[in-house]
This record gives structure tokens, C-alpha cells and sequence, in this order.
């Protein structure tokens, strides 16, 4: 059977990721090689200093070669930061040929209206998603093609970044002689590897708690409404606990990493106030609950802030699923719960066939989610004939070529 080689890399702002695999003719992935690298060079998702960058990239793919035994050419790369921005709108299209037939031409055509949307000189469109097409008025169409009617409206989900964040991105990936297949919005490639279909059907909020952003997707209707990046994630985490204890960051990263834990007590004291002991330092186990505790309910409700509809029961009836590193502290589901009061539940990514047993956990989302993402929406033909948005990206990457 035959097999296609595909990649991705997420660079994040703690690690870069580089997975290695191939599809077979029924797009089923299998994964070959991982490499991930300290991440240097980066800060809240986007590049600041371009020779580091380049070089945790570098290192990244190097480990994943080694391990799949063959040279990357190209990959899909991930890309979140402050930067992001996102806005709904809409386009119509008049079908004036005499059979009124709504052909795959038409699909782009109303998607180029749509994507016409005003955005500051120093922005470009990422990503263009169409949400649903209304034929004639009859409204919820998911593919149009071949339908009769007069009009063609879509009603989409723009998503513009910096055009320096992605030069700078590119430029590093570029700069090690890897070609980009596609950009990919993070939490959208997250929400690939995470989310069910009954959720992404009745409405559901995806949190990807990363280093130092935390990227938010809200899908309902089986389609992407609303994207946010928030300037905050598992570094202000750690940061508190250096300062609260009186370490280093890095001992404080690596406290929060094997002893974290934030299950909720309500309101009573814990039994035991087990002593941790780090190196020289005897930290106690419930000063170290408290100072994660606040930050992380401060993200939860941020989180939740973001929403664009405060009426959660009706508009997320699916609630809210957390993934990424941060998501990984113990009791954080039934603490967001607590706060939150609708459902929650932590996102751990499939286990891809393959070596993928390091990919198995809620740090990795992103990274197997690019690649699902890559499965999901190979060839470029057939996604442009059902109005998909993988022909929106090539416009983007040729501004940087």
C-alpha cells in the first residue's frame, strides 16, 4: 500500500516538537519519528531573537530524524501568539449562469468575498473557515455544490496574525531548509487531537494552557466560531512559585511539574501537610497547593471571560476541555469545575500507531493535532471543491517565499 510522508512542527515558547510519520492511501497516520527540544528564542508564541529559534528548531528535527531514519523536507507548522486576531463575517455571490447550478468555482468565489474583511497594513489572513453557506435563504447548507438557487451566502471565521510574526516564524523554518506546508492556528490543530464530534456538534470550549499563552477555540455546529489568545499560561504559574518560595525558576518549574497539585478541599484544611523536600529545602505541600491554586483559578476565569455568550448551558452545553503542559497539574478538571460550574475535563491526545507513546499526553495536543490536521485535509483539490480552507493557505506563504 502505498504511503505518504508527512511532519509537523509546533515551536513553542518551553519546547519545540517535531513529529515525523506517513498516511496510506486511506489518510490513517502513522508516526515515525519525534524530536523535542528546549525552546529558545521565544517569547509568549512569537519569535524574538531569530538565530536562537532556528537552532531549538534545528535540534528538534535533528532528534526526530534520527529516530525516523530519513531527512524532513517539509511540514505543517503551528503558530499561535498575541498577534492572533479573529472576526465572523459574511459574503454573498450572485449564481447567474442559466442552470443556477452552484459549482466548486462559485464556493470560491463567495469564500474570497468573505475573506475581504478590513485589517490593519500590518496583518494578514491565516485562515478563512466557512461555517455554513445559505443557498436562496435556505440556511445550516454544509456543501453547496450542486445545488440550484440564485444566491450563495457563507457565513465564515476570519483569522489574520502579524505579517512579521509569521515572516520571522518562516524565516526560522526556512532558514534550516525545511519548506511549510501549511500555518496552522494551534488551537485549531489542538482541537483536532482533543475534541469529539458530539462536541464540536453541540458546542464545546477548548483551553490549550501552553508555556506562556494560552490559546482558546470555541466550536458549535461542528465549526470553529470564536479563537483568543491569552498572554498567560504555566510560566506566570511558576513564576509565582519561585517568588512564593523563594527558588529558582527553574526549581520552582520543576516542583510544579512532579508535585503540583490543586484538587479542591472545599474550604477545609487538608489532614496531612506533607513536606516536600527539594534539594536543601523542606516546602510544604499545602503553601505550594495555595500559590497554584490562586494563579490557575485567575486563568480559569479568564478563560471563561472569553466567551463570547455568557449563557454557557445553552451556548457550550459541552463544556470546557483543557489540554496542553499545563493541563497536566493534578485535580485542575475538578477545580475548573468547581469555579466554572459546567462540565470539564481534560483533553489527552489518541495514541497514534507508531512511536508515539511520548505524543500521549496533554503537552503534545498540538503536536498530533497538526498532523491530524494534515490527514484530515490532505489534498488541496478536494478541500477547495467542498469549500474547505485548505486552499486559503498558499496565499499566505507566498507573501514569505
Amino acid at each position: 500500500m502505498k504511503r505518504t510522508r508527512i511532519a509537523a512542527i509546533d515551536v513553542g515558547t518551553t519546547k519545540v516538537c517535531t513529529v515525523m510519520g506517513d498516511i496510506d492511501e486511506k489518510n490513517n497516520a502513522r508516526i515515525l519519528g519525534v524530536g523535542v527540544a528546549p525552546s529558545q528564542g521565544l517569547t509568549k508564541g512569537m519569535v524574538v531573537n531569530i538565530n536562537e529559534a532556528r537552532e531549538s528548531i534545528r535540534e528538534s528535527v535533528r532528534r526526530a530524524e534520527r529516530t525516523a531514519g530519513y531527512k524532513l523536507e517539509s511540514a505543517c507548522v503551528g503558530i499561535t501568539g498575541r498577534h492572533i486576531s479573529s472576526v465572523n463575517n459574511k459574503g454573498a455571490v450572485a449564481i447567474s449562469r442559466t442552470d443556477r447550478l452552484v459549482r466548486p468555482e462559485d464556493l470560491k468565489r463567495v469564500l474570497e468575498v468573505a475573506r475581504s474583511v478590513e485589517i490593519p497594513n500590518d496583518q494578514k489572513v491565516l485562515h478563512v473557515i466557512p461555517r455554513a453557506y445559505t443557498v436562496d435563504g435556505q440556511d445550516g447548507v454544509k456543501n453547496p455544490v450542486g445545488m440550484h438557487g440564485f444566491r450563495l451566502d457563507v457565513e465564515t471565521h476570519v483569522i489574520t496574525a502579524a505579517a512579521t510574526s509569521i515572516q520571522n516564524l518562516t524565516k526560522c523554518i526556512r532558514g534550516i531548509g525545511i519548506e511549510i506546508d501549511d500555518l496552522i492556528l494551534e488551537p485549531l490543530a489542538a482541537a483536532e487531537a482533543v475534541l469529539e464530534p458530539e462536541e464540536r456538534l453541540d458546542g464545546v470550549m477548548l483551553a490549550d494552557i501552553g508555556g506562556s499563552t494560552t490559546d482558546i477555540a470555541v466550536f458549535k455546529d461542528n465549526s470553529v466560531c470564536f479563537t483568543s489568545i491569552l498572554p498567560i499560561g504555566g510560566y506566570q504559574i511558576s513564576k509565582d512559585i519561585s517568588i512564593g518560595l523563594g527558588l529558582s525558576f527553574e526549581a520552582a518549574e520543576e516542583l510544579k511539574k512532579k508535585f503540583g497539585n490543586v484538587t479542591p478541599w472545599h474550604g477545609k484544611e487538608p489532614e496531612e501537610d506533607k513536606p516536600i523536600t527539594y534539594g536543601q529545602h523542606s516546602i510544604s505541600s499545602h503553601d505550594l497547593s495555595e500559590i497554584i491554586r490562586a494563579r490557575v483559578e485567575e486563568l480559569v476565569r479568564l478563560i471563561v471571560m472569553e466567551l463570547p455568550e455568557k449563557d454557557y448551558a445553552h451556548f457550550i452545553p459541552s463544556g470546557l476541555v483543557l489540554t496542553g503542559g499545563g493541563a497536566n497539574l493534578g485535580g485542575l478538571a475538578e477545580l475548573a469545575h468547581d469555579i466554572v460550574r459546567f462540565p470539564v475535563r481534560i483533553g489527552i491526545p489518541p495514541n497514534l500507531p507508531g512511536v508515539s507513546d511520548v505524543l500521549c499526553d496533554p503537552a503534545y495536543a498540538t503536536s498530533v493535532g497538526l498532523m491530524l490536521w494534515r490527514t484530515r485535509n490532505s489534498g488541496a483539490q478536494s478541500q477547495q471543491a467542498k469549500g474547505g480552507i485548505r486552499g486559503i493557505f498558499s496565499p499566505v506563504l507566498r507573501l514569505f517565499r
